[in-house]
């Protein structure tokens, strides 16, 4: 069986960028660090992760999701990816466990939260505010 679950994406992005997020229009991304939480639940399971791996690394070109635009963009690197297996379906508690995001609807177009992007001054604070979130979680 392949394991599945939610995961957390952490991008860096260096400078601010304007990009345009499928449905949701084009939208300017303040420098800093980011983190965008989703569920891979179907019998794809974790796969998921890889292919937004293959987007951010400029392997892949279909975007499907409105994490795929943002990963895709040439000035945005992927730095970390967390995730909790098992079949757990922690996706808005850890979405809303995490900082406010710059864009509202981002990533939760499936469900009642107000984003699943979260926003930090760097990378670095995104994947220690990341880290602390699974752990309260597993704990």
């Amino acid at each position: 069986m392949i394991d599945a679950g939610t995961y957390t994406l952490v991008f860096a992005v260096p400078e601010s960028c304007s990009v345009a997020v499928g449905a949701l229009g084009t939208h300017e991304f303040p420098a800093g660090g980011y983190a965008y939480t989703g569920s891979a639940l179907g019998s794809g399971g974790f796969s998921r992760v890889d292919r937004h791996r293959r987007v951010a690394a400029g392997e892949h070109d279909v975007r499907h999701w409105h994490v795929d635009y943002l990963g895709g963009h040439p000035s945005v690197s992927l730095v970390g990816v967390e995730r909790v297996g098992g079949g757990r379906d922690e996706e808005c508690r850890l979405a809303s466990a995490l900082a406010d995001g710059p864009i509202p609807g981002f990533g939760a177009s499936d469900c009642g939260c107000d984003s699943h992007l979260a926003h930090y001054p760097d990378a670095e604070t995104a994947e220690d505010a990341v880290a602390a979130a699974y752990e309260r979680i597993d704990g």
